[in-house]
């Protein structure tokens, strides 16, 4: 990418797609095109074509997507799988159509079967049965891989696929129906300790294991990709991780301790634990000479900040 390259982040106000922009103004790259949902609907055809029929950006990171935890993907699995099959099939024809150079797509580590081998190579995919409480999402995730898969097989183009681990960071969402683990626990420990409650109740057992990415860092691998390799170099999509896990037990002491929350932990069993285990192999990402530079203590510390910048700080939100 050239830094004046015109570049479309779908998805600029999210988790990921504002890592983005933040990475490519680091960047210099200053011909970077957004627009917000009220703007541009992705998952209407028409007016996704009409917006690149204007615009013709020539790179497209697709960061967009509907997004949650294990309670929202269970619980609106028709809503997770339509509007993400129509933002990805709508958002890579019309770059097709429209003559994008490159485009990235950001894909997810549910994509892979709830028993893989640990930890998941790229070639685990499509081997076994998905995890049933965010099967619909995975598999909206798993079609966008073989929608780019097939362009660039069939056109020539030159779209590539990131598989990034658990994901968290500034500009999360931290509302307790819909959000992922980490928000989740930073706000009920943060809550927790404005209140003086003397526990914090945790789904599931504590023992399922979660490796966990700062939001920058994949942006930064994000941006890496598309500077320097090709889908060609890559296959099919490529791992972007840490290469290390922790027990969800072992995240809520941490996070608990980063919050400054002194008091106890309570699992709730009832609730589901999800996959046991979604450690990915990131050795082809290491063997691209990419690896991330920000600790699991540091990231944290900054999305607690980011949360703090969010509700003021007062009475958890």
């Amino acid at each position: 990418m050239r830094r004046d390259s015109k570049i479309y982040v779908a998805g600029h106000r999210g988790l990921v797609g504002s890592a983005l922009i933040r990475r490519l103004w680091t960047g210099d790259y200053r011909n970077v095109v957004t627009r917000t949902h009220a703007e541009l609907d992705l998952c209407n055809q028409r007016e996704v074509s009409g917006f690149f029929e204007a615009e013709r950006p020539e790179y497209v990171f697709v960061a967009a997507a509907k997004v949650g935890g294990i309670l929202a993907n269970d619980t609106y699995p028709a809503e997770f799988l339509f509007q993400n099959l129509m933002i990805e099939t709508n958002v890579i024809q019309a770059a097709h159509r429209c003559g994008a150079r490159k485009l990235l797509f950001l894909g997810s580590s549910c994509i892979y079967p709830k028993h893989s081998p640990q930890p998941m190579t790229e070639d685990c995919l499509l081997s076994g049965k998905l995890e049933p409480t965010n099967e619909a999402y995975a598999i909206a995730k798993i079609a966008g891989i073989k929608l780019c898969a097939a362009y660039n097989r069939q056109y020539g183009t030159n779209y590539l696929c990131v598989m990034p681990t658990n994901l968290f960071g500034p500009n999360d969402n931290y509302d307790l129906a819909t959000s992922h683990v980490v928000p989740a626990l930073l706000r009920k420990m943060h809550e927790a300790k404005e209140h003086g409650m003397p526990q914090v109740s945790v789904w599931g057992t504590g023992t399922p294991r979660r490796e966990l990415l700062y939001s920058d860092d994949l942006a930064d691998a994000c941006v890496y990709l598309m500077e320097r390799h090709d889908a060609a170099e890559i296959g099919e999509f490529i791992n972007v991780g840490v290469g290390e896990d922790m027990t969800i037990r072992e995240l809520a002491e941490l996070i608990a301790d980063v919050v400054g929350y002194e008091g106890g932990l309570e699992f709730d069993t009832t609730r589901p634990d999800g996959a046991p285990r979604k450690l990915l192999n990131v050795q082809q990402m290491k063997a691209l000479g990419w690896k991330p530079s920000t600790s699991l203590r540091e990231g944290l510390r900054r999305t607690y900040q980011d949360f703090l910048d969010l509700c003021g700080g007062v009475n958890g939100a």
